[in-house]
């Protein structure tokens, strides 16, 4: 299956992170453009290498892209770059052609701007470090009073109307593509939700358009990979792949994950239905979904938001079993962990997730559950399609990433220092090592300068 990939941008979570999924089948092969021609913090995608490099490659069968990517530049590019309306839909339009001329499948998804509740402008323009939370609370009440009177600089004031109203009359063309057919799946993104908002105000106008609109960002390239494998041959041997979400506080699966708008539950069954699966029972699955939910609220970490720890038991699965654990944001449940680590990870594990956002740490890890299933890691290992090590690679970052650094050592950190991680990873990668019976040499790195994200490299 041959498949070219569009990041958000260079991220290791956007652009490392499906490398890694799509080694566990050897039947895949994933294109994705050199790194350096992607957005990072600061800098714009390189659009017009990225269409050239499409352009010129043949013998597809899905093409998945993050459309803020070929349209200006990424994601954060997407709240930021100058350009106007007629220089964005002139490009859109380029990729219009390019993409019809695939014969491919085509899974793509666009962003309807954010608006964070604060006054850091590490991800917007220059002036939300000041008019950040004017411009929240601006958003905030004219959509749910119909109007709200504001001390927004005029200049200010405009420009961030003008950059919405421009983003927003994009996603209107990406309609009428999807009606003229371009598009298998479409899919509008939403991410720092809150009840109210113009973000939000756009989201429900798309719907009426007929839009299919998602609360995420970063995990719906991954998801979209995992719906592309669902729906193409020779994947389809198996053609329904059930899976069964089992929350371990089943009693707060109604409650709201934190940057995001919907209940923990209705989070689960909208990654597994947009990743093409079929909800099931427990004695029906294929594969069982297992969630570390959160009591009360979602706890994180980093910004000392406590929550009640996991204090159950695990067993471990005689059936094939995923793990989310979204107990908290941005990183694993430690007490969670330490009850899984009493147990081995057999044949039947098929992934554990807790990076970011709930929406974040579903879409990856479902798409990894997919990949290996399709593979035949548990029905069929001597077609020699199913690539284990590559599957322990995947799983040996995401513990190193999700449990060791974002729950633990991110927080024993002042500032990006790649001699100090080195040394307070140690301990962590023992353990991880020893779990799956792996040994690599270790490299980590800070590739956007500060502590969010980590990337790890094993050799």
């Amino acid at each position: 299956m041959n498949i070219a990939f569009i990041p958000i941008d260079n991220r290791p979570v956007c652009y490392t992170l499906p490398e890694q999924i799509c080694a566990v089948d050897d039947r895949i092969n994933l294109f994705i453009p050199p790194r350096e021609w992607l957005g990072n913090l600061t800098k714009y995608a390189d659009v017009d290498k990225i269409f050239n490099w499409l352009e010129n490659l043949n013998n597809l069968d899905a093409v998945i892209l993050s459309l803020d990517t070929v349209a200006y530049g990424g994601l954060i590019s997407s709240r930021r770059c100058p350009e106007s309306f007629d220089e964005i839909k002139q490009r859109v339009y380029k990729l219009k052609n390019i993409l019809g001329n695939k014969h491919a499948e085509i899974y793509a998804f666009s962003s309807i701007m954010r608006i964070s509740n604060n006054n850091i402008n590490e991800e917007e323009k220059e002036y939300w470090n000041i008019w950040g939370k004017k411009i929240f609370e601006y958003s905030y009440n004219t959509h749910k009073y119909g109007h709200f009177d504001t001390d927004i600089p005029p200049d200010i004031f405009n420009d961030y109307l003008k950059t919405r109203k421009r983003n927003f009359e994009i996603n209107k063309i990406y309609l009428e593509f999807q009606k003229q057919g371009l598009f298998n799946t479409l899919v509008f993104s939403k991410d720092d939700c809150a009840q109210y908002g113009l973000n939000v105000k756009e989201a429900r106008e798309i719907e009426k358009f007929g839009g299919f609109v998602k609360t995420g960002a970063d995990e719906i390239p991954l998801t979209l990979l995992a719906r592309a494998v669902n729906d193409i041959s020779p994947f389809t041997i198996h053609p329904s792949l059930k899976i069964a979400p089992v929350f371990l506080v089943p009693e707060y699966k109604d409650l709201i994950s934190n940057y995001e708008d919907v209940s923990i539950e209705n989070s689960v069954k909208g990654q597994l239905e947009l990743a093409g699966c079929r909800i099931c029972e427990p004695e029906n699955a294929d594969i069982l979904l297992y969630v570390n939910n959160f009591e009360d609220h979602q706890g994180e970490i980093v910004m000392k938001v406590p929550t009640k720890p996991f204090s159950g038991q695990w067993h471990s699965p005689e059936k094939p079993y995923m793990i989310a654990d979204v107990r908290f944001a941005n990183g694993s449940d430690n007490a969670f962990v330490e009850k899984l680590f009493e147990t081995d990870f057999d044949e039947n594990f098929y992934g554990y997730a807790a990076w970011n956002t709930s929406a974040n740490t579903l879409g990856s890890l479902i798409c990894a559950a997919v990949v290996k299933w399709r593979s035949g890691g548990q029905q069929d290992r001597k077609a020699g399609l199913y690539n284990q090590h590559a599957f322990k690679k995947l799983q040996t970052v995401r513990f190193l990433d999700d449990w060791a650094y974002q729950a633990n050592v991110r927080q024993m950190l002042e500032k990006p220092d790649e001699n100090s991680i080195k040394t307070l990873m140690k301990p962590y990668e023992k353990r991880v090592f020893e779990k799956f019976g792996v040994n690599y040499n270790t490299s980590y790195k800070f590739p956007w300068n500060r502590l969010f994200e980590v990337e790890i490299e094993l050799n």
